[in-house]
């Protein structure tokens, strides 16, 4: 016990100290704060000079609400938990690993750091993005889990910041789920890391951004505005109940799997979820739904 609560203070600590060294601009690539900052005033700077919805504010519904839940997301979330909860439960997995006389190790079936540069942020790049996409669509099959995404949902307005509106449940799915393909892999560098995170969230921005963009035919390979909006429609025919279009970076998991779905133009569909007027407005309800749940 007294191991896992050093991991857990050391997780605090260091931390702490990347996050002050983040605001303080003592990092260089791996600088997440920075980082954020640049690509949301970027994106939202092509919602002010190409709006796709012309009547849409620039300073939408929730456009506050939405703005606190990506720094609390993207940084604080981790302060408070999710960087302890992970190193922890890691060392915890691999202790009972140990008690069979395995590690994390016996399932590594490559090291991508021996692979060249643009191979190996591929491979990391595809693996991530296949298990997320797998996992999204989980969050949607399970009423268990969709209860939590709900709060992803919730967003009656579509703009950048929405990307990160989500339940403080759904990094812990994400990243449970993600821990053994990346396992399988290993061997891959912080750089190799900072540089697919900043690509795919530049990609969510995006898809989530009140911006005329068309891709082309790299539609059929990136998630996109026009593709994403149908994700989060209201109305959907009752074979697609449980979702469409459920790409974060790359759509064409969705053209491979038969789960996309672009009828018409959707700029001005109404989106949401049944009942959704019902649904918490404020952070704190939110977080804690669904406790309460009537």
């Amino acid at each position: 016990m007294e191991k896992y609560l050093e991991i857990i203070k050391n997780s605090y600590s260091s931390y702490w100290n990347y996050l002050k060294q983040s605001v303080l601009m003592d990092l260089n690539w791996e600088n997440y704060f920075y980082g954020l900052i640049i690509i949301s005033i970027v994106v939202w700077g092509l919602e002010a000079v190409f709006p796709w919805r012309k009547d849409q504010p620039l300073f939408r519904k929730d456009f506050w609400l939405d703005v606190f839940y990506m720094f609390f997301n993207f940084f604080l979330l981790n302060l408070i938990v999710l960087i302890a909860l992970s190193n922890s439960a890691a060392e915890i997995f691999n202790d009972l690993l140990g008690l069979v006389g395995i590690s994390i190790s016996s399932f590594q079936l490559l090291e991508i750091n021996k692979l060249p540069f643009a191979a190996r942020i591929l491979l990391f790049f595809i693996v991530v993005d296949f298990t997320q996409w797998w996992t999204h669509r989980l969050l949607h099959r399970f009423e268990f889990l969709w209860n939590f995404h709900k709060v992803h949902h919730s967003v009656k307005q579509m703009g950048f910041a929405a990307h990160l509106r989500y339940h403080w449940m759904e990094p812990i799915i994400y990243n449970s789920l993600r821990y053994i393909p990346l396992a399988i892999i290993g061997g891959f560098s912080a750089q190799d890391v900072a540089f697919v995170h900043f690509f795919a969230i530049t990609i969510g921005h995006l898809n989530h951004a009140n911006v005329n963009l068309n891709y082309g035919f790299l539609k059929y390979i990136l998630n996109n505005p026009k593709m994403h909006i149908w994700h989060h429609a209201k109305e959907l025919p009752e074979d697609r109940k449980y979702g469409v279009n459920f790409a974060l970076t790359l759509s064409i998991w969705d053209y491979l799997f038969k789960t996309n779905y672009i009828p018409y133009s959707g700029k001005n569909i109404e989106i949401g979820f049944d009942d959704d007027e019902k649904f918490p407005k404020s952070f704190f309800k939110q977080g804690i739904y669904p406790l309460g749940k009537k």
